[in-house]
C-alpha cells in the first residue's frame, strides 16, 4: 500500500523537508524496486514505462511530500496494470512538484508538447454567448455534455485522505450545493445509506458512478468506500456534481440534443457559483490540479454523442477531421468501447496550454465540420 501519512502527522517545516524526504521506509523501497524491475521487463506501452528511467527512479525513490506521499503512491497503479495508457496519479497537489522529473515529461507527451517551461493560461470562460446549437434539427447529435474536475484546497487527493476527511469534504460539498438556486437547484444523495431504489434509478439515468475501476483501485483511490461519496443533481437532471469519485468534484452539465451554448452557460454559472464558496487547488504553471495528470489545466472535457453513419463507414476520414481539431473519438460508452448503432463519443483532447473557452471552441468547430462533411457525403 502507499505511504501517505495520516492527517494528524505533523507537517514538516521548510528546513525539515530535506530530512523528511529520506525517511521512506524499507518496505516501500522494496515494493518500488520490485515493481520497477517488473515494469521494465514488461512490454508496457504506458507513459510511466516510457519516462521512468533508472536515473529518474533513483532520484525520486527516497522523496516524500509533506503529506507523506512517496513515489510508490504515484506509480502503484501503473506498476500493477501494465496495460495502462498513462500509469501514474498524483496522491496530493505537492506531488506534481516533488516528483516533477517524472510528471513533467508525461504531461508534455500527453498534452501536445506542454513543456516544463510552459505556463498554463489563467482561467477564462470567454464570451459564453458565442456557442449556439450545433444541430438545430436534431439529425446527428444525440446529447451534449461539458464537465470539469476540481480539487478542494487544503486536502490531499484520494490515496492520502482519511475517512474523517472524506466525510468532512462531503459535508462541505453538500451544504455548498444546497445553496444553489434557479435551474441549478437540486438534491444531494450520499452514497452511504442510499436505498436500493434510489441507487437503481440513478444507475438507470447513467448518473451514478460505480466503485472505482481496477486502475483507481490500484492507485489506492477507493478506500473507505462509500464514505464521503455522493452525487448531486438538479431537478431537470441537466446538471450534476460527483463528490469524491476520482476527483474531489466533477461538475457536469448535459442535455439531449446539440445545444452546446446552453450546456456551456449552465456549467460556467455553476462553477463560478461553487468557486465563491469553496476554494479550489490551483497551480500557476499547471492550472487546476487533479488526481490524474491527463485532466490538469482547464480540466474541461466537452463531448457529444453523435450519429454519423456515412463518416463512420470511412473511419480514416473521421479520424482525419478529428485530428485536425484535436478531438478524441471514442466508442459510445467511452474509452475501449465500440460505437453502438454508429454513435460515437467525440470530445476535445487538449486541456492544457489553452483557455477553457478555447478548449470548448475546438470541440464546437470540429463537430460543426464533421456534421458539414456528413451532410455532403
Amino acid at each position: 500500500m502507499g505511504g501517505c501519512a495520516s492527517k494528524d502527522a505533523k507537517q514538516p517545516k521548510e528546513d525539515e523537508l530535506g530530512k523528511s524526504e529520506t525517511m521512506v521506509d524499507a518496505a516501500v523501497l522494496e515494493k518500488l524496486e520490485g515493481g520497477f524491475q517488473k515494469l521494465k521487463s514488461s512490454d508496457s506501452k504506458s507513459l510511466l514505462n516510457k519516462y521512468l528511467s533508472q536515473e529518474t527512479f533513483d532520484n525520486l525513490k527516497t522523496k516524500k511530500t509533506s503529506f507523506g506521499s512517496t513515489l510508490l503512491d504515484v506509480v502503484q497503479s501503473g506498476f500493477e496494470n501494465h496495460d495502462s495508457g498513462v500509469g501514474l496519479y498524483a496522491p496530493d497537489a505537492e506531488a506534481y512538484t516533488v516528483f516533477a522529473d517524472l510528471f513533467d515529461p508525461v504531461i508534455e507527451d500527453y498534452h501536445f508538447g506542454f513543456k516544463k517551461t510552459d505556463k498554463h493560461p489563467p482561467k477564462n470562460w470567454g464570451d459564453v454567448n458565442v456557442f449556439g446549437n450545433l444541430d438545430p434539427n436534431n439529425e446527428f447529435v444525440v446529447s451534449t455534455r461539458v464537465r470539469c474536475g476540481r480539487s478542494m484546497e487544503g486536502y490531499p487527493f484520494n490515496p492520502c485522505l482519511t475517512e474523517e476527511q472524506y466525510k468532512e469534504m462531503e459535508e462541505k460539498v453538500s451544504s455548498t450545493l444546497s445553496g444553489l438556486e434557479g435551474e441549478l437547484k437540486g438534491t444531494f444523495y450520499p452514497l452511504t445509506g442510499m436505498s436500493k431504489d434510489v441507487q437503481q434509478k440513478l444507475i438507470d439515468d447513467h448518473f451514478l458512478f460505480k466503485e472505482g475501476d481496477r486502475f483507481l483501485q490500484a492507485a489506492n483511490a477507493c478506500r473507505f468506500w462509500p464514505s464521503g461519496r455522493g452525487i448531486f443533481h438538479n431537478d431537470a437532471k441537466t446538471f450534476l456534481v460527483w463528490c469524491n469519485e476520482e476527483d474531489h468534484l466533477r461538475i457536469i452539465s448535459m442535455q439531449m440534443g446539440g445545444d452546446l451554448g446552453e450546456v456551456y452557460r449552465r456549467l460556467v454559472t455553476a462553477v463560478n457559483d461553487i468557486e465563491k464558496r469553496v476554494p479550489f487547488s490551483h497551480n500557476d504553471r499547471l492550472g487546476f490540479l487533479t488526481f490524474c495528470p491527463t485532466n490538469l489545466g482547464t480540466t474541461v472535457r466537452a463531448s457529444v454523442h453523435i450519429k454519423v453513419p456515412k463518416l463512420a463507414a470511412n473511419k480514416a476520414k473521421l479520424e482525419e477531421v478529428a485530428a485536425k481539431y484535436n478531438l478524441q473519438v471514442r466508442g459510445t460508452r467511452g474509452e475501449h468501447t465500440e460505437a453502438e448503432g454508429g454513435v460515437y463519443d467525440i470530445s476535445n483532447k487538449r486541456r492544457m496550454g489553452l483557455t477553457e473557452f478555447d478548449a470548448v471552441k475546438e470541440m464546437y468547430d470540429g463537430i460543426a465540420e464533421i456534421i458539414k462533411i456528413e451532410k455532403e457525403l
